[in-house]
């Protein structure tokens, strides 16, 4: 078994390297800084970067892909100066370019191992059903990520890859805060529980880190 988790150096996504390598399990951990001591150099928004990881890893097996990497530029933006147009872009490039990029990239090894995952984070602010206002480009890339999520389920069945979307719960990270209600190891361990349980049956999932439904 070999699970591949993009941005896995700091938040969750160390949280969830460690309960792999713990369970003896081959994990690839990437981040975007020099990729020495067993890391892998990963840019997701950078097609170059992309082509070099799916180089490096040509015919090697992945059975769970992470798509954890993500930012949250907009927190504390001002509906009538903030926003920047820039900063669309480059969240929409992290949280949604990114992540298609790096399936895209790593299909064909999903392909070579029996019955491959894919987990997608998104958030509770995807829905459409929770609106309370402001994070507007946060908000609106993590429901690409939504909707991109729902729709690799539908193409990829047929590949025997199933695809999973979670809200990984507001933990005590760089991006969650201080305040945060859980902490990242509560986060990655109900994460790691979710992963396990994806398969063709309930492909194209949106679920809360403690495995709860979330509302669309």
């Amino acid at each position: 078994m070999t699970t591949l988790i993009t941005g896995a150096n700091r938040g969750i996504g160390a949280a969830l390297l460690s309960i792999y390598r713990s369970e003896g399990q081959t994990v690839i951990g990437t981040r975007r800084s020099d990729a020495a001591d067993g890391w892998l150099k990963l840019d997701v928004t950078d097609p170059a970067s992309q082509k070099a990881m799916g180089d490096r890893l040509k015919g090697q097996p992945i059975n769970l892909l992470v798509c954890n990497a993500g930012v949250y530029f907009d927190k504390g933006e001002d509906l009538q100066s903030g926003y920047p147009a820039d900063m669309w872009a480059d969240t929409f490039a992290a949280n949604v370019t990114g992540v298609f990029l790096t399936v895209q990239t790593l299909l064909p090894n999903l392909r070579l191992a029996n019955n491959a995952r894919i987990a997608i984070i998104s958030s509770q602010m995807a829905s459409h059903e929770r609106a309370p206002g402001g994070s507007y480009i946060y908000r609106a890339s993590k429901a690409a990520a939504l909707n991109l999520g729902r729709n690799l389920a539908t193409d990829l069945r047929s590949d025997g890859i199933s695809v999973g979307i979670y809200h990984p719960g507001w933990a005590r990270s760089d991006m969650g805060g201080d305040h945060a209600e859980i902490s990242v190891e509560e986060a990655a361990n109900g994460l790691h529980a979710r992963f396990e349980a994806l398969n063709l049956q309930n492909t194209g999932c949106f679920e809360t880190w403690d495995g709860r439904p979330h509302p669309y």
